[in-house]
């Protein structure tokens, strides 16, 4: 209803000393701005952290959130990271 424009299921390459290692894909891409990896776990733990990080490295990005659905309060579930 906002027309905020958003990509689901981005994918993107990773390279590695100019050669391509891989592809993964971003939950969601906003505005073509702002990364959001949705995640349902137990905990966030720095394995998810250090992903989004480098979804934001290699996209050139700012701003990523972290979303975790597997609590009780949805606010609690967020994480920001800004590089």
């Amino acid at each position: 209803m906002r027309d905020i424009v958003y990509e689901r299921q981005k994918e993107i390459t990773l390279k590695y000393k100019g050669k391509v290692v891989g592809k993964h894909r971003i939950d969601y891409m906003i505005e073509d701005k702002v990364i959001i990896e949705l995640k349902a776990v137990e905990a966030i733990n720095k394995i998810y952290e250090a992903q989004l990080l480098t979804y934001l490295r290699v996209t050139n990005k700012r701003i990523g959130l972290l979303i975790n659905f597997n609590v009780d309060l949805l606010k609690k579930g967020i994480k920001t990271l800004i590089i």
